[in-house]
């Protein structure tokens, strides 16, 4: 259980109050916020490789590309807390039916960006690989994944950074994280934990941001685009490309 700190003779607004509370919950609030990284990553762990094989073999087929693509718009449609009580009586409460949702919600930008990635791939590039005797599948694999691959990884941080907000409304249905503190504090109502919980959920779509963002651009840097990187990371790209 969390602690909730008293704030009689001051007003909740005031910034020690959640320091204090902060400090008196540390535990519970990093374990929480293991949980919520949890839950995301078993949930890319699934949908990144579904989605990019799915959006590679939509590339040969523009009407199958037309229908998938329509197909995921529309579960991007469906309320959360609707599709997790769709999945409820196949999945149980917890976990499995939230990280199933989740899945389901990031294939939209995964598969159109490896969708479009694949597909704007410069022709010139493909065939210089079949000039050299390159079968299909190497081409792919050698010539147009690693082109594509930074338009990929857009699509992948698009998808963490909203299912960073859906896997909190996972906490309604005891599937834990940081949706927690969240939902207990209007529950209670304790405006301590909810401000926490907000902040921290906060903060952690930004960091996650912020990382995928920073290899987006190493991985355009790596494909001779202009990108303006960190010093400290340019510097690191700069050695590795260097000693490989």
């Amino acid at each position: 259980m969390l602690t909730t700190v008293a704030t009689v003779a001051s007003p909740p607004l005031f910034v020690h109050a959640y320091v204090e509370y902060i400090l008196s919950n540390s535990g519970s609030l990093v374990r929480l916020t293991l949980q919520h990284i949890s839950i995301i990553v078993q949930a890319i762990a699934i949908a990144v490789p579904l989605g990019v094989v799915v959006g590679t073999l939509i590339t040969y087929n523009d009407r199958a590309a037309t229908v998938v693509l329509w197909l995921a718009g529309v579960m991007m449609t469906v309320p959360s807390i609707a599709l997790f009580g769709l999945l409820i009586p196949a999945f149980g409460i917890g976990k499995p039916p939230v990280i199933v949702a989740l899945v389901l919600y990031s294939q939209l930008p995964v598969i159109r960006n490896t969708y479009v990635g694949l597909d704007r791939v410069d022709p010139a590039a493909v065939e210089a690989g079949t000039g050299l005797g390159m079968t299909r599948r190497e081409r792919l694999r050698r010539v147009k994944l690693p082109m594509a691959l930074p338009v990929i990884m857009a699509g992948v941080r698009n998808a963490v950074v909203v299912l960073i907000g859906i896997a909190a409304i996972g906490a309604f249905i005891g599937a834990g994280g940081l949706g927690d503190l969240i939902f207990n504090g209007v529950s209670e109502p304790d405006i301590q934990e909810l401000v926490v919980g907000t902040v921290l959920l906060s903060l952690l779509t930004l960091a996650v941001d912020y990382g995928f963002g920073l290899v987006e651009r190493v991985l355009r840097l790596r494909n001779g685009e202009d990108v303006q990187l960190p010093r400290l990371v340019r510097g690191a790209v700069t050695n590795s490309g260097g000693t490989s």
